[in-house]
C-alpha cells in the first residue's frame, strides 16, 4: 500500500461543510485531492508543496473532546493566516474574481526583510468558506 506523505507541518482545518470546502479549494483555488476518508469526514489536499487537511466539524462531539479547545465560533482560525506560496499569483487572482470571492487584502507588492536580505513578494489574502485567512504569495525577482 502506497502512503502519501504530507509536509512535516500540515494544518488541519475543521470545517462546517466538507463538500463545500472541497469544492472551494479544488475548483476555485486549484488544490488537488490527495486522499480522503469520507466515513470520517476527512480529506487531504495540496497546492504545489503546500498541503492542508480538512475535517468536518462533528456536531455531536463530546464536551471533553481533546481536539476542540473552545467552541468553534465563526470566523474560524482567528489569530492565524496561512501563507501559501504559488509560482504565479495572476491566474489565482483571475479565478477569485471570476468566482466573486471577496478579497480581504487585494494584490500588493511588499518587501520583507529576511535576516540580512530582503525578499519581494506579490500577495493577496482571502477567507475560505469558514473564515480561515489564506494569504497567497508569489516571490518576485528584485
Amino acid at each position: 500500500m502506497s502512503r502519501t506523505r504530507l509536509p512535516a507541518l500540515t494544518p488541519e482545518l475543521q470545517v462546517s461543510d466538507l463538500q463545500a470546502s472541497l469544492t472551494f479549494y479544488q475548483q476555485v483555488l486549484g488544490f488537488s485531492l490527495l486522499y480522503q476518508r469520507p466515513e470520517d469526514g476527512f480529506a487531504a489536499i495540496a497546492l504545489g508543496e503546500a498541503a492542508l487537511m480538512l475535517e468536518q466539524i462533528d456536531q455531536h462531539a463530546r464536551p471533553d473532546d481533546p481536539w476542540t479547545v473552545m467552541p468553534l465560533d465563526r470566523p474560524l482560525g482567528r489569530g492565524i493566516n496561512l501563507q501559501i506560496d504559488v509560482a504565479d499569483l495572476q491566474p489565482l487572482y483571475q479565478a477569485l474574481l471570476a468566482n466573486d470571492v471577496p478579497l480581504r487584502l487585494p494584490p500588493e507588492t511588499v518587501d520583507y526583510r529576511t535576516g540580512d536580505s530582503w525578499v519581494r513578494v506579490r500577495q493577496l489574502m482571502i477567507q475560505d468558506p469558514d473564515g480561515y485567512l489564506l494569504r497567497f504569495s508569489q516571490v518576485l525577482d528584485h
